[in-house]
């Protein structure tokens, strides 16, 4: 599974939350109910010797209620009495693919600016508040989304949910030049700190120019440009808040000491006369698929060399995906794993390996990351990397792989929604991908239900046959370690 901030296309933000992987890489009147169950118990799972992938009984569920406010805000609550807390969860369906090129970087930029202020909330008062009562806050922003989550007490729950509100319906009541400026710089120093001066941090980026053609909307990083945040206006930012921070563009989950009816009267009390918004536009995502192999080498400051290898792969949940994602535990997770056992342990001409596959909804990437050795050619790890997915191809993935692979994605399930806020933000992750918070049940067996035949057609279909993008990052000076090097004494 694949939950989470980062990579090509990834995440920027005060913090995150999840545990889906990724690299290329938060009204009046009658509300529509329902109610349903993402399947409760969350206990230590502890697999059965020589059961198969299939015959684990895993049930991680949490269960919630659902309606709808008039103005179409989603309302999502899980009731658990067992602690006096509460999980505030907010999910705007806005990310960078909701920008234009010229105008990035606008989703992340508003991440910041809604901690800064609105209407009935001074500057500095949504934390000092939160933390006034014990609560604790923080938002992410990714390709596809951005949430904003609370925890505190739950005798002030009405704080946080008034705060939530009021920046929703009165943000722009008090945006201004001054706060746009003071935003914008913070994010441009994030960006120096998080990308222009990091070891690899170019790395994301590069690779994003490399995968996707111009005006695809995954082609910029989600923390944008420093030219298209210097550019951008206080009328452009407020246009694209109009447009996307709407109650009929966000889910809300309350999670924890409270009960359906009370949250229910709560969000209706401060959600309810914050009018609908505009008609959310389509994403327009062209068709991104390579006619070949990419290639590219940046020199850095670093001193050891890199190897970034990177598909397309179909959008999460559809197709091949779940298929996918056992590949990259099969190939990249632990030391048991098809890479980490040749290229780091065997061979030892790696430091480290990681293999991700990055799911989002207008199509995903599966990327794996080697870096090398002090003198170690790229073009030999890019060799022995399609080496171990050819006999991936080849020879079938073996019966304990895959069983592996299942059981460490179900134990990372119940793992995630051990906590108040993991459930919260399951609730809201499933709500946006599936459009069913209950999809977790559904997710397991989805990935019980592959077959060893699917994980090795899968290897063979999106690795072995289809074209990457090859990024190599060498130490300034050692362009000779670049696997567009092979065949020059640089590598095979």
């Amino acid at each position: 599974m694949r939950y989470g901030t980062g990579g090509v296309g990834g995440g920027a933000g005060r913090g995150t939350v999840g545990w889906r992987k990724g690299f290329l890489g938060p009204v009046s009147g009658k509300a529509a109910w329902r109610t349903g169950v993402l399947a409760a118990a969350w206990l230590p799972f502890v697999a059965p010797a020589k059961a198969s992938a299939q015959d684990r009984p895993v049930e991680a569920h949490v269960s919630y209620t659902q309606y709808t406010l008039e103005n179409g805000l989603n309302i999502l609550v899980h009731t658990d009495h067992s602690l006096p807390l509460v999980a505030v969860n907010a999910w705007y369906h806005v990310g960078s693919v909701n920008e234009r090129p010229g105008r990035t970087g606008f989703a992340h930029l508003f991440e910041h600016i809604m901690f800064e202020g609105s209407a009935h909330v001074p500057e500095g008062d949504f934390d000092n508040l939160l933390e006034s009562v014990g609560g604790t806050n923080n938002g992410s922003t990714n390709t596809d989304r951005t949430n904003y989550f609370e925890t505190l007490p739950s005798n002030a729950v009405e704080l946080a949910l008034w705060l939530e509100a009021d920046r929703m319906g009165w943000l722009l009541d008090t945006m201004d030049q001054t706060k746009l400026d003071l935003q914008r710089d913070v994010v441009k120093n994030e960006r120096r700190q998080g990308v222009d001066n990091r070891p690899y941090g170019i790395a994301s980026e590069t690779l994003l120019e490399m995968m996707y053609p111009e005006g695809h909307p995954y082609r910029w990083p989600v923390i944008g440009s420093l030219d298209d945040l210097t550019a951008a206006t206080i009328e452009d930012v407020s246009q694209f808040f109009r447009t996307y921070y709407a109650p009929n563009n966000a889910s809300l989950v309350i999670a924890g000491n409270i009960s359906a009816r009370r949250a229910l009267e709560l969000t209706r009390k401060y959600f309810g006369e914050i009018p609908s918004g505009p008609v959310v536009p389509d994403v327009v995502a062209p068709d991104p698929t390579l006619d070949g192999d990419v290639e590219r080498t940046v020199e850095d400051d670093v001193r050891l060399p890199r190897l970034y290898m990177a598909w397309h792969t179909p959008p999460g949940f559809s197709g091949d995906d779940a298929a996918l994602d056992l590949v990259a535990d099969v190939l990249g997770r632990g030391r048991n794993s098809r890479l980490q056992r040749r290229l780091v342990f065997e061979e030892q001409v790696a430091q480290s390996v990681s293999v991700f596959h990055s799911t989002r909804r207008h199509g995903s990437t599966f990327q794996i990351s080697v870096t090398g050795r002090p003198e170690t050619p790229l073009a030999r790890l890019e060799e022995l990397v399609r080496e171990e997915i050819q006999a991936l191809v080849s020879e079938g993935v073996r019966a304990e792989e895959l069983d592996r692979a299942v059981a460490g994605l179900e134990s990372r399930s119940v793992r995630s929604i051990e906590s108040l806020g993991g459930r919260a933000d399951i609730l809201n992750y499933y709500y946006f991908h599936t459009g069913d918070p209950g999809y977790l049940r559904k997710d397991l067996n989805r990935f019980r239900a592959v077959s060893s035949e699917e994980v090795r057609r899968a290897s063979e279909e999106y690795l072995a046959r289809g074209h990457a993008g090859l990024l190599s990052i060498v130490p300034r000076g050692r362009t000779d370690l670049s696997a567009e090097s092979r065949g020059q004494g640089g590598g095979s």
